[in-house]
């Protein structure tokens, strides 16, 4: 019946809410899908991927510069480096120590998505204990790196924290810590960035991260996906993929043979996305036909489905 203009306004009002409880609900949001299109191939095979133990690379947005973490170099200060390789019109140029490198461990490096300096794990005087979390700012005019400022209490614990790894709108901190508790050993964790540009308090991903090792992560896609490694840290270790349904994070499973091995062999960590490659996804692993026990591997990845 169409409503007489003498309603009052309290009653239309009502009309119109029963006329939207008869409504048809929104329809639901796909199921987010993960797609590997391999096979899989090596990063820069003879300067990056070498006999050496390579993990975790990360190029810059800009695709001049990679970085790396190497066990077993003689050419750095010393400990676990990172290494950098840069680009020019004549190719890869050799990889050297970054400047910010010291005689203690460094580890897991991941560019900020502007570019503008290097997220990193190292266990060198002046932080909380263990490992913890610096960045290293980068000069776009000069080309040099400034000296490494630590997270602080905000983000670093007594424990140990890795794989730093900025979401690709600057306002998450993905990372792993054993200093927070949660399901068991390492968790992931995430930190939200503060009106005055700090790192707010770090909240726990709740069904992702189970009893076994759960580390070394980085966002997928625009942020709505992560892929991470799970397993004892002397093996197996298989990289999984999480990923943000309802503003929930939902385990999605074990990804498949273009980055893991065989269920219960696999060594496969250091996962890394750059927005210089869309689409591709990097990561570390002994696999037939690496030059060492890890090496740079990359394959390119497709998501589907979400609204």
């Amino acid at each position: 019946m169409r409503p007489s203009p003498a309603w009052p306004a309290a009653a239309l009002a009502l009309a119109a809410l029963l006329g939207c409880a008869h409504a048809p609900p929104p329809p639901a949001a796909a199921a987010r899908t993960l797609t590997l299109e391999g096979p899989p191939e090596p990063i820069l095979p003879g300067l990056a991927s070498t006999p050496l133990t390579e993990v975790r690379s990360t190029l810059s947005p800009d695709g001049t510069r990679l970085l790396w973490g190497v066990i077993g170099w003689t050419g750095g200060p010393g400990g676990w480096e990172i290494l950098e390789s840069v680009r020019t019109a004549a190719g890869w140029g050799a990889p050297r120590a970054v400047e910010f490198d010291s005689p203690a461990n460094e580890f897991d490096p991941s560019f900020a998505p502007d570019g503008a300096g290097v997220f990193f794990f190292s266990n060198r005087p002046g932080g909380l204990g263990g490992d913890d979390l610096w960045y290293a700012p980068l000069d776009a005019a000069t080309g040099r790196y400034g000296a490494a400022v630590n997270l602080g209490p905000g983000v670093n614990t007594p424990g140990d924290e890795w794989a730093p790894c900025v979401s690709p709108d600057g306002a998450r901190l993905l990372f792993a810590t054993d200093g927070r508790g949660g399901a068991g050993k390492h968790d992931l964790f995430v930190a939200r960035r503060t009106a005055e540009g700090s790192w707010g308090e770090p909240g726990n991903l709740g069904a992702v991260n189970g009893p076994e090792e759960d580390f070394d992560a980085a966002w997928l896609g625009a942020g709505e996906a992560l892929v991470y490694a799970r397993g004892p840290l002397d093996g197996p270790v298989s990289l999984h993929w999480a990923s943000l349904e309802g503003g929930a994070w939902r385990p999605r499973g074990r990804l498949g043979p273009e980055v893991n091995g065989p269920e219960g062999e696999a060594f496969t960590i250091g996962p890394s996305t750059s927005p210089a490659e869309p689409g591709w996804l990097s990561f570390s692993a002994g696999r037939a036909g690496g030059a060492g026990r890890l090496d740079l591997w990359r394959v390119r990845y497709r998501l589907g489905g979400g609204r």
